[in-house]
C-alpha cells in the first residue's frame, strides 16, 4: 500500500499542478484575445491564443537561428571591405610586397579584419531578420519569419565578390546591386507583376534552380577553409578527399594524411545529430548540431580548438570571455558605391540576382500562406499585397547594413505547425532576433566546421524539388540536369541558370520551327482562300471592276 501511495500523490500534486497553470493559460489568453493586441492581431478570427503564438514563434526562431552565423561564415568569406591593406608583414618587409597574396593565405592582419567583418555581418544578419520580421508580422499579419535568405548569399560571396576579394567586383558594388535590385523588387511587387515573373522561366530550370543551390551550398559546405574539410584542391582532379590533419597554407596540399583531421570528424558527429534530429522532427535540429560542435570547439588546447596558441587566437578568446556585449557595426553599413555600375558585369548579376529572388521568395511566401490555410477560393490570401511589400523592402535595410537579400523563410513551416495563425509569432521571432543582438561574443566564436554540417543539410532539402522533374521527359530533364550540375563546378549560380535556359531554348528551336511553318502555311492557304473567293465574285458580277 505505501509503495503505491506515493506515485498517487505525486500523480495528484502533478494533476493539480498542470490544471493551476492551464486555468492560468486560459486566462491569459482570454485577456490578451480581448485587448487591442488580440484585436490587432485577430486572435479569435483567425481562432488562436496567446501561448499558442508564443509557442509557434519561438519554434519558428529556433529552426531558423542557424542563419546568424552561417550568413555571417558565407558572406566573410567573401572578405567584405578587408584588402591588402590590412595585411601584417614581418619587419623590414615593404607595402610592394603584398600584391593580393597575403589575402590568399593565413595573414594575421587579414585573419583580424575577416574576424571583425564576421562580427559586423552578425550583427547585421539579426537585424535585418528582426526588421523583417517584426515588419511581417504588424503590417501583413502573418506568422512568417524573414532572413538574409540562403542561395543568394553564396551568389554573392562566391559568384560576385569571390572568396577574398577575387570576383569580378568589390563588395561595395555588390551591395548596390543588392540596393538597385531591391528597389526593382518592390516595383514589381507593387505593380503586382511578381508571380507573372517567376512563371516566365520554364518549370523545370525553375526547379532544378533549387535544387543546383543546394549543391551549391553543400560543396561550400564540404570544402577544406570554409566547412567541415572533407574536399580540397586536387592538381590532377581538381578536387579531391582531404580532410587532412595540416595543409600546405599556399598550395592547401595534404601534409598530415587524409581523413585525419580530427575537426572534420567532429563536424561529422554535427552532422549526424542534426540529421537525426531531423529525422525524428526535432524542433531546432539545425541549432543543436551547431551548439554541439561549437560548445567542444571552445576548449583551448585541443586538435579541434577555435582559439589555439597564437596572437589571433588570443584576440578571439578574450572577446569570446565577455559573453554578452552589444557590437556596433564598424565596416558594412552604409558602403554602397555605384562607381563601377557601367561594367557589363553589374547588369548580369542584377539580373541574374533579381530572378534567383524572385523565384525564391515569391515561391516560398505562397508555399507558406497555401501550408497555413490562407489560401482563398480564388487563390490569394489575406495581406498577400504588404507580404511581398515587405520582404522587398526588408532586402533594403539588409543592403544598407551589409547583408545579402532578406525573404521569408521556409522554416516558418515550424510555427505553423505550432498552431500560429497570426503575425504575433513572426513578432516574437523578430523579439527572438533581437535578444540575440546582446550574445554577439558568442555568436562570433561559431567555427567553419561547426556550420560546414548545416550547410550540407540545407543542401539535401533543397534537393527535394527534383522529384516534380519529369526526367523521362528529355526536354526537360536535359536542362534541368544541365542548370543543376553547372551551379556546383562552375561554382557559379549565374552559370547554371544561364546554361540551363540557354540548352532548353536549342532543345525547343524545332518545335518552334515546326509551329512556325505550320502558322505559315495556315496563313498561305487563308490568304489563298481569300484570293479564290474574291476571283470567284469577280468572275460572277461582269461589272465589278477588279484593280
Amino acid at each position: 500500500m505505501g509503495i503505491e501511495l506515493c506515485p498517487k500523490m505525486g500523480n495528484g500534486l502533478w494533476r493539480r499542478v498542470v490544471e493551476t497553470w492551464k486555468k492560468g493559460e486560459n486566462k491569459l489568453n482570454d485577456v490578451v484575445s480581448k485587448s487591442f493586441v488580440g484585436r490587432y492581431f485577430k486572435l479569435e478570427a483567425r481562432k488562436s491564443c496567446f501561448t499558442k503564438e508564443l509557442r509557434a514563434g519561438l519554434a519558428t526562431f529556433l529552426t531558423m537561428a542557424y542563419i546568424i552565423t552561417v550568413n555571417a561564415t558565407i558572406l566573410a568569406d567573401s572578405g567584405g571591405t578587408c584588402s591588402a591593406a590590412d595585411c601584417t608583414f614581418p619587419a623590414g618587409q615593404t607595402a610592394t610586397y603584398h600584391d593580393q597574396d597575403c589575402m590568399l593565405k593565413p595573414n594575421a592582419g587579414y585573419q583580424a579584419c575577416l574576424a571583425r567583418t564576421k562580427s559586423d555581418l552578425i550583427v547585421a544578419t539579426i537585424v535585418s531578420a528582426m526588421v523583417g520580421s517584426i515588419a511581417m508580422g504588424l503590417l501583413a499579419n502573418l506568422p512568417l519569419g524573414l532572413a538574409p535568405a540562403m542561395g543568394p548569399n553564396a551568389f554573392m560571396a562566391y559568384n560576385l565578390v569571390g572568396f577574398h576579394g577575387t570576383g569580378p567586383m568589390s563588395y561595395q558594388t555588390a551591395l548596390a546591386v543588392i540596393l538597385v535590385e531591391a528597389c526593382v523588387f518592390i516595383a514589381l511587387s507593387a505593380l503586382g507583376i511578381r508571380a507573372k515573373l517567376a512563371r516566365i522561366l520554364p518549370p523545370q530550370v525553375r526547379l532544378a534552380c533549387a535544387a543546383g543551390i543546394g549543391l551549391f551550398i553543400a560543396f561550400v559546405g564540404l570544402q577544406a577553409h570554409q566547412g567541415m574539410g572533407l574536399v580540397g584542391p586536387d592538381p590532377s582532379t581538381l578536387v579531391t578527399i582531404t580532410a587532412c590533419s595540416s595543409t600546405n597554407p599556399v598550395t592547401g596540399e595534404c601534409l598530415g594524411g587524409k581523413m585525419r583531421s580530427p575537426k572534420f570528424w567532429l563536424g561529422s558527429v554535427g552532422f549526424l545529430i542534426i540529421s537525426f534530429g531531423l529525422m525524428k522532427d526535432v524542433k531546432g535540429s539545425m541549432i543543436y548540431g551547431i551548439l554541439f560542435v561549437t560548445f567542444i570547439s571552445w576548449f583551448r588546447n585541443t586538435p579541434v580548438t577555435y582559439f589555439p596558441d597564437t596572437p589571433l587566437g588570443d584576440t578571439n578568446f578574450h572577446y569570446f570571455k565577455k559573453v554578452v556585449d552589444f557590437h556596433g557595426i564598424q565596416t558594412t553599413a552604409g558602403v554602397i558605391s555605384f562607381a563601377h555600375f557601367n561594367r557589363s558585369e553589374v547588369w548580369v548579376a542584377l539580373a541574374t540576382l533579381l530572378y534567383v529572388d524572385v523565384l525564391a521568395t515569391t515561391g516560398t511566401l505562397y508555399t507558406m500562406a497555401e501550408i497555413g490555410g490562407f489560401i482563398n477560393e480564388k487563390g490569394s490570401f489575406e495581406g498577400e499585397y504588404l507580404a511581398y511589400i515587405i520582404d522587398a523592402s526588408s532586402t533594403i535595410v539588409g543592403a544598407s547594413l551589409g547583408v545579402s537579400p532578406t525573404a521569408t523563410y521556409i522554416e516558418s513551416v515550424a510555427g505553423l505547425r505550432e498552431g500560429g495563425r497570426t503575425g504575433l509569432t513572426a513578432v516574437v521571432v523578430g523579439f527572438c532576433f533581437f535578444f540575440s543582438l546582446f550574445f554577439t561574443p558568442l555568436l562570433s566564436s561559431v567555427p567553419p566546421w561547426a556550420t560546414g554540417p548545416s550547410l550540407v543539410m540545407v543542401g539535401v532539402m533543397m534537393m527535394k524539388v527534383v522529384k516534380d522533374i519529369d526526367w523521362g521527359n528529355m526536354k526537360e530533364a536535359v536542362p534541368a540536369f544541365v542548370t543543376i550540375i553547372l551551379m556546383p563546378l562552375t561554382y557559379s549560380i549565374s552559370n547554371g541558370i544561364i546554361a540551363g535556359i540557354g540548352v532548353y531554348i536549342a532543345l525547343s528551336l524545332y518545335d518552334w520551327v515546326v509551329w512556325l511553318v505550320k502558322w505559315l502555311m495556315k496563313m498561305k492557304r487563308m490568304v489563298v482562300n481569300v484570293q479564290n473567293q474574291v476571283s470567284a465574285t469577280a468572275g460572277a458580277d461582269p461589272t465589278t471592276e477588279i484593280i
